[in-house]
């Protein structure tokens, strides 16, 4: 897992400001070590998926409905409310759930300090798992390629495909304040108080 960042970053000269990811500690630890200024978003699909695993399957679909409000709360204060709520409702007879909606909550939540145009791409893994979907249905079928190369020739090919009907990135513009350290408070960037400034000059 280390020696694949370290990879990617010998690719790149920029580092980026945020990493999604699911659960795998595999990740977060090289990531730690590699590129510990970055922020870090788990994916919320992921999370779902496994506290309502802690679920019987009769009052699951009750849960989730509950549960699938929280990541699209409006404010982070919202989000924080709409937890506890949950957590109030089913701590006593599922504790298993509550304590894994309550794991590593700071990396469920990050994405409120980036622009809200951008959340529908960082409360997820989707983005990376849904072309990567279509590469594994033909890979899959063919089992197993006798030269890596032929593996590589046509995942290269079938993700070209799939790049076709990518979504253009919502917010693009807003890449820029990202990349310099814009501070964003619930989606929104936070603007200097000029008068402040010019007082303290």
């Amino acid at each position: 897992m280390e020696r694949s960042f370290e990879e990617l970053e010998d690719a790149r000269s920029k580092p980026s400001r945020l990493t999604i990811a699911d659960g795998h500690l595999g990740i977060w630890s090289a990531l730690g070590e590699l590129h510990a200024q970055g922020k870090e978003q788990r994916c919320w699909n992921h999370k779902i998926r496994n506290v309502l695993d802690c679920f019987p399957k009769r009052i699951r679909a009750e849960a989730a409905e509950q549960l699938k409000k929280i990541p699209y709360a409006a404010t982070l204060v919202e989000c924080e409310r709409l937890r506890d709520m949950f957590v109030d409702r089913y701590r006593k007879d599922y504790l298993k759930a509550t304590e894994k909606l309550l794991a590593d909550w700071d990396r469920m939540v990050t994405f409120y300090s980036f622009p809200k145009e951008h959340w529908s791409h960082l409360r997820t893994t989707n983005v990376v798992e849904s072309p990567f979907s279509s590469v594994r249905l033909r890979t899959d079928a063919a089992k197993r390629f006798k030269k890596v190369q032929n593996a590589t020739a046509m995942i290269w090919k079938l993700l070209r495909v799939a790049e076709k009907n990518f979504r253009t990135l919502k917010g693009y513009w807003l890449l820029s304040d990202v990349y310099h350290g814009k501070t964003f408070v619930d989606g929104v960037m936070k603007q200097k108080n000029r008068g402040i400034e010019r007082l303290a000059a």
